[in-house]
Order: structure tokens, then sequence, then C-alpha cells
């Protein structure tokens, strides 16, 4: 058996490993990369596998950076099984069903205005190719051992990160190789703490948060309460790029509970992201994943403004009075919150807070980096907003969360590979788990291949 590390190897996104015997090929993840250039454009090469020989995809969980490529596999000739949880798969066609539409607006924007550099600008994947995806899904019960592919035992544990999110156990020939996903975090506001594996020969471990320690939560509602009432004070509003799933939800309950405290002001509270709706409509429907009580979800939900189309969005970046915007994307690669930086990036009242990851490359990295213009939709734009930045609210769990996932593993793996991280992060990993269990591990590179 041999795994091939086509994705998030010395780097963040792009999540894809090949899981391939002399009769079967399992690919764990299905993501697109994000951030530089460079990344992007491996989204666009011809990849390093033939779709048409994948028998099947096993997914951690519905983030863009982990099912963003399904689309384009179907594309490519893939016709096997796609399996995760029901949210996961959900979250899937929410995910990619956005994305398709995001690609097909911008590329026939880029057409119109002349700003693309390819002639005409084509969509990654198209709202026709999700339609052909969506029916490859088969969903998995979390916990339980299934066969797939007659050769393989696999299971999806809990791991917290999102709802729906799991790590993912594959036992072939009495070998257990285990892909952790996205960790989340053992103390989590909406979410119970991760399930941890007891055996792993071969383990992949993300190192998203691989060197960093998050802050304590306790001090991260007075932070968000400071930021608002000094944004309020000065007659701004406070726009906050948020991903869709998780990230959006638990920003709807910290403000909500801040109201509800009356420790800010009321004013419009807004959720801008036709996805984060839906996933919010699928978190009435998904208890068991979260801890959130019914009534607790009705009561936060009636209390914001869920905007349903674009002319709503138009109407509310020109309304000069203050208030508090939620949109995707949470890295500003896409999505409504460049609609608003379109026309408010100049507005020294406004803020722009980050909540979340911001990878190398991202519009989002690059304005916490200093940058004072930014590029939405092919034109360069001055930017003067206040910045702000609440760590330590990643659903991705800490150096310490991740040390801890590893704690009930009784026999020292014979491979360890430490993925999904910038090499700061994957390093910093690399010689905590030495300096705590005296494992020794790898950090591959992008298309490595190793026997196990």
């Amino acid at each position: 058996m041999t795994i091939k590390f086509l994705g998030a190897a010395g780097t963040v996104t792009g999540s894809k490993y090949l899981l391939e015997t002399s009769k079967k090929k399992l690919m764990v993840d299905c993501g697109v990369f994000q951030g530089l250039k460079e990344l992007r454009l491996l989204n666009w090469a011809q990849p390093e596998f033939d779709p048409q020989t994948i028998d099947a995809v096993l997914l951690t969980h519905g983030h863009l950076d982990h099912t963003g490529y399904l689309a384009r596999l179907v594309k490519l000739g893939f016709r096997g099984k796609i399996y995760g949880t029901g949210p996961t798969l959900k979250i899937a066609e929410i995910i990619l069903k956005d994305s398709a539409k995001i690609q097909e607006e911008e590329a026939a924007r880029a057409n119109k205005d002349g700003y693309s550099k390819h002639h005409p600008a084509v969509a990654f994947y198209d709202l026709e190719d999700v339609e052909k995806t969506v029916p490859l899904f088969n969903p998995v019960a979390e916990g339980k051992w299934h066969v797939i592919e007659d050769d393989f035992r696999v299971r999806w544990p809990y791991n917290g990160h999102i709802i729906g999110s799991t790590s993912v156990e594959v036992e072939f020939h009495h070998k257990y190789v285990v892909f952790s996903g996205d960790i989340g975090r053992k103390k989590d506001l909406l979410l119970f703490p991760p399930k941890k594996p007891e055996k792993a020969d071969v383990l992949l471990i993300e190192s998203t948060y691989g060197g960093r320690i998050h802050g304590d939560e306790e001090n991260i509602i007075p932070e968000l309460e400071r930021i608002i009432n000094e944004s309020v004070e000065r007659g701004g509003s406070v726009f906050i790029p948020s991903f869709a799933v998780e990230r959006t939800q638990l920003m709807m309950l910290m403000i909500w509970r801040l109201l509800k405290e009356k420790r800010i002001p009321k004013i419009p509270m807004i959720m801008d992201s036709p996805m984060g709706a839906n996933v919010l409509h699928l978190f009435h429907y998904s208890r068991d994943w979260h801890k959130l009580d019914p009534e607790e979800c009705d009561d936060m939900c009636s209390h914001f403004r869920v905007v349903s189309n674009f002319r709503e969005t138009l109407a509310l970046r020109k309304d000069e009075k203050p208030k508090i915007v939620i949109a995707g994307s949470g890295m500003m690669t896409g999505g409504r919150i460049l609609n608003y930086m379109e026309a408010r990036s100049g507005n020294s009242k406004d803020t722009l807070l980050f909540v979340g990851y911001q990878a190398e490359g991202t519009r989002g990295r690059k304005l916490l980096e200093g940058d004072k213009k930014i590029k939405v939709y092919g034109k360069w734009l001055p930017f003067s907003m206040h910045i702000e930045q609440i760590e330590g609210l990643s659903a991705h769990g800490d150096q310490n969360d991740l040390i801890d996932w590893l704690s009930e593993i009784k026999k020292q793996p014979e491979k360890l590979f430490i993925i999904h991280g910038e090499t700061e992060q994957a390093c910093a990993l690399q010689q905590r788990i030495k300096e705590v269990y005296q494992w020794d591990s790898e950090i591959p590179k992008i298309n490595q291949k190793v026997e196990l």
C-alpha cells in the first residue's frame, strides 16, 4: 500500500491524499488550494493521477479545502462513490453549489469587464458539474465501521471542528491508517470534544496551529464587546469575514449573548451569507452534532437579519448607520464580503474584524500584514478601515489540543506524517511531538509518494 500527498503538504489548503493498493485507489479528502497564486494554479494543473481510476473518496468534513475539488474530479471523469457523514455531505453540497455559482459569476464579470488574462475566462467547475457530483454521495454513520470497496474497513469518529466533521480510520489487512482531518478544540462553545484514536500504524495529523496556543475564551467575549462598542462610538459598522460553516454560527451566538446581556447597543445585526443561512438550517436538524438547544438557536436567529438576495447587499453597503455584518468568505477569497469592501474599504469609521485563520497569499492575510489597498473585482481600492483580529476563535485545535488528541494511542505509529500546516507550524508540532512522546515524524512534500 502506498500513499501520495496530493495537497495540504507543506501548506494548509488543498487536502488530498491517494491511498493505493494493488487493486484499489481511495482518495481521502478532495479539496482545492487557496491563498498563494502558485498554489491556486495547482487547481488547474493536470492532476498527478487519473480521476477515472479512483474507486472512492472518503471525506473528513465539508470545508472547501477538503471538498472543493470534488466537482472538478467528476468533470475529469471520476464516477466512484463519495463517503462522509450526513452533515458533511450536506455541507459539501452547499459549499460546492455556492462555489460553482461564484465561479460562474466571476467568469462572467471578468469577461464583461475584460480584466481576466484568459479569453474567455471560464469557471473551474459549474453548477452542472455539481449536479453530477451530488448523486455520488453516500452517507455513513459516525463512529461505526463500514466496509468500503470490499477490501477496506473504514470508520468516521467525531472530531469537533465543524458540524459533521470526523477523522477517518482505514483498516487494511490488519493495518490502521488514520487521517486526522481538521481536529477541533477540547473546549468549544458550539461543539463537543473530538474523539481520540487508540491505534494507528500510519498517522497523518494536521498542524494548522501546530505552534500556537489559543487565547483564553474568557478574554474573547470582552474583546468582541470592545471592538463593537468602539466602532459604534465612531459611527461605523463592523464587518466580519467569516467561514459559513461553524464560525458564522459561533459569531452569531457570541454577539447575540452580548446583546442579551446589554453589553452592546441594539443595532442591526446582519448575516449576509446564503451558504451560512443554509448551514444554520442544518444546525436545526443535526442536534446530535452540537450543543445548542432548539430554543436558544431560534432566539439567536430571530435577532439577526438573514440577507436573502444580492439587492439587499447593495442597499446595506450604502447604509451609513452602524451595524454588524457577518459575511463570507472567511479569508476574503470571494463571497459577499467583497461586495461590502467594494463600497466601504476607504471608510475609516468602519472596522474589519478577522475571526479565523488567514492563509498565506489571501486578501485577509495581506491586510493583516499592513496592505493599504485591496484588489476587488479587478480594481485596486484604497483601504483605510480599522483592522482588528480576535485570535483563539479558530475551529482548529491549538498545539495543546493536537498533542492531547494523540494521548490515547498506545503504541508508537510506524509512520507519522505532519500535514495541513505552513512549514513553521508543522515544524513546531514535530518538535513538540518528539518532546512529549519521543515519536519521530516526517513533513511530506506535495506529490511525494511513500510506501506504507
